[in-house]
């Protein structure tokens, strides 16, 4: 499929952005980004390793990557960045449970690793984890910005550029609550789990190549922050201002108020 133009394309320090049309328009073109990425990777390697994130505005992307064909799947291990401690892995808003039901089953990759939600030791499935992803390091992630501008759970005041751990605990800001009501994964903020396990910022800037996906209205606040305010770990999307091997789509909706 064509590639959507998009309709700006500027730097913000390090970081290029690109603009788009539309939603639609914007998970096309992050798609057939992923999708080039990943043929490329397996034809220079035989493998890919991809890192996935979850949530409302990745669907489009991900809707689109599954519908690309010229991808091996079954050469393809796919990790993902963050699950609720607690939660039940058959709940509607447990996050392996959105991959399978809006990626996995159509792809069917080689290997996917879900991050547990009830482990008997959670010190223990932290560090399993990040030594999966020491173990296969990844090619290409494929990320958000929260409506707080954090990336996966890393939170405000909890992220930290210089994490000295790939995989963590983390309390979840009221604020990263009140989005997954929002959204429609629980019906109150009392049913949202209190802590979750997430990769953390070095472990996300740790691929060779990244593509930031963020469009939607709601989203727009974050964009400004982290675009024209200081890199600060208060703006945790901010830090991919200071890489080279990262890309941030936007739609005009999250675009609004630059």
């Amino acid at each position: 499929m064509t590639t959507p133009d998009p309709q700006k394309r500027w730097l913000v320090d390090q970081l290029p952005v690109e603009l788009y049309a539309s939603n639609e328009e914007l998970g096309q073109a992050a798609a057939n980004k992923a999708q080039q990425i990943l043929r490329e990777t397996i034809d220079k390697k035989g493998f890919a390793n991809l890192i996935l994130a979850t949530g409302n505005s990745q669907l489009t992307f991900l809707k689109a990557l599954r519908s690309l064909g010229d991808v091996d799947w079954q050469k393809v291990r796919i990790f993902h960045m963050d699950e609720y401690i607690g939660i039940n892995p058959s709940h509607p808003a447990s996050f392996p449970l959105f991959l399978e039901n809006h990626f996995l089953q159509f792809t069917n990759p080689g290997h996917f690793h879900p991050i547990p939600s009830e482990p008997s030791d959670v010190e223990s499935a932290c560090k399993a984890y990040e030594a999966l992803l020491r173990q296969h390091p990844a090619d290409l992630v494929a990320m958000g910005w929260g409506e707080n501008g954090h990336i996966a759970f890393n939170d405000p005041p909890d992220a930290h550029f210089e994490d000295l751990h790939w995989v963590k605990v983390v309390d979840l800001a009221e604020e990263s609550q009140r989005q997954q009501v929002g959204e429609g994964h629980f019906t109150s903020l009392d049913e949202v789990p209190k802590q979750a396990i997430t990769l953390t910022i070095p472990a996300l800037l740790s691929p060779v190549h990244i593509l930031c996906i963020v469009p939607e209205a709601r989203k727009a606040s974050a964009v400004k922050a982290c675009l024209s305010e200081p890199v600060d770990e208060s703006r945790p999307g901010s830090i991919l201002r200071t890489v080279s091997h990262a890309t941030l789509l936007l739609d005009q909706d999250s675009a609004s108020l630059l």
